[in-house]
């Protein structure tokens, strides 16, 4: 259950911007030096053991062969010994995790942070800000997946944890690996030059068809199900907006030198994708922000079979169009196409992670992925109530997708449950307030 909570600390949207910017500025390239620790072995640990967390684990092991894999939690040991064998192979010199350091269960995640240096955290994202808090209070960096939080108490709370790395000397690093890619970078910098002129409007896609979904296994309670079947259920996952539209929402803010929003409304539903392993998420999203500067964000997303698909941003300028895909090129007064070399972002943000250990040099990146997460969870509330949402409203309310991630474990009674049809209740707009959610 969750309420519009007036007593909530205020967190005035111009003091955000104004704490983002001057943390923006202070996020400069790491520089090179020596590995501050007296053994040059870095340890990472995988907290999920789903395909992004081994993923984001292999382009770690990449950055070198002082990275070794020490240990992997899961709740679900086939998965965990899935990745573990395919990481093995990958890895053969790098990959010493022994049974003794294979945890299942949910309390898995406190032994992994015991055993690392570097803790990956990629799994059901309701508790990345619980996950993210225990490994930087026990003294560890932290690579932590998209969305960082689903709802804005576990804003608040990855914020503070963001704000806790900061005054400990500990690194965290975002899955928005967006703005390690080299095109946009360039396209970005020439953006902030000027080049199309005053930014009037963003057009920002994540259209796609629906991601993996996993039929009822009858060998699995229904809370199992809920978390083997995780990115499909809201108190879980978030949905789509916080999950995957926020991509381009931390393009939109890092083009914006890191705005936000003033408010936001929303249209989203469900017209396709029916069934029990779709969960109670929508299929399609569309979300409008407005910005102080008077620029407008038209962010889409939808997960629907046999569709236009599409994971681009169109900006908008007073003198030219950027089309910000794979090479980024500008239309208008003065064209440009990126022609510059590729890279793979998803390695690059791991290699940032690892020098930065190496070289006892903090990356925080705290100055956008708090606020871009923020802008997902304001659009996710204004798509199911229907409702126009202010920026301020949305960051101090008391909503929490129940139960809380530490009270939560198999045991646990799931928030919802399938009817007759063998489809879950959804949220209805206009109708669905905050407190219903």
């Amino acid at each position: 259950m969750a309420s519009q909570n007036k007593a909530a600390p205020s967190a005035n949207r111009r003091e955000f911007l104004k704490r983002s910017v001057a943390g923006a500025a202070a996020a400069v390239s790491v520089a090179r030096g020596a590995h501050a620790a007296g053994d040059p072995t870095i340890r990472i640990g995988m907290i999920g053991a789903g395909s992004r967390c081994a993923g984001a684990a292999a382009q770690a092991l990449k950055a070198g062969p002082d990275v070794k894999l020490a240990a992997i939690c899961d709740v679900f040991d086939s998965r965990l010994q899935a990745s573990r064998i395919n990481l093995e192979k990958q890895f053969p010199d790098q990959v010493a995790v022994d049974d003794e350091h294979c945890f299942v269960g949910f309390d898995g995640y406190r032994k992994v942070i015991d055993a690392s240096d570097v803790v990956l955290i990629a799994c059901a994202s309701k508790f990345h800000p619980m996950y993210s808090e225990a490994a930087i209070e026990a003294g560890k960096h932290v690579f932590v997946e998209k969305p960082h939080a689903i709802d804005p108490v576990g804003v608040r709370r990855a914020k503070a944890v963001c704000d806790r790395a900061a005054q400990k000397g500990l690194s965290i690093v975002s899955g928005l690996q967006s703005r390690f890619h080299a095109g946009w970078q360039e396209a970005v910098r020439r953006i902030h030059d000027g080049q199309i002129g005053d930014v009037v409007a963003i057009q920002s896609m994540f259209l796609r068809a629906p991601y993996r979904v996993y039929d009822r296994d009858p060998g699995l309670t229904e809370t199992e199900y809920h978390f083997y079947n995780w990115y499909h259920f809201r108190w879980l996952s978030g949905d789509d907006v916080p999950q995957s539209l926020v991509h381009n929402v931390d393009r939109a803010s890092w083009i914006l030198k890191e705005e936000m929003p003033k408010w936001c409304f929303g249209l989203a539903g469900r017209s396709s994708s029916f069934g029990v392993q779709y969960g109670d998420m929508f299929d399609h999203h569309t979300a409008v922000y407005e910005y102080e500067s008077g620029t407008r964000l038209y962010a889409l997303c939808r997960t629907q079979a046999g569709c236009y698909n599409n994971s681009s941003d169109v900006i908008l300028g007073s003198k030219g169009i950027c089309h910000l895909g794979h090479r980024p090129r500008f239309e208008g007064e003065t064209p440009w196409r990126y022609e510059g070399p590729d890279n793979n972002p998803y390695e690059a943000e791991q290699k940032a992670l690892i020098d930065a250990v190496r070289q006892g040099k903090p990356l925080n990146s705290g100055y956008h992925m708090i606020g871009s997460t923020m802008i997902g969870v304001l659009g996710q509330m204004a798509c199911y109530t229907g409702k126009a949402i202010h920026w301020d409203d949305a960051y101090n309310a008391d909503l929490e997708y129940g139960p809380s991630p530490d009270a939560t474990s198999f045991e646990t009674e799931p928030p919802t449950l399938p009817d007759e049809t063998g489809n879950y209740p959804l949220p209805r707009p206009g109708i669905t307030g905050l407190a219903d959610l």
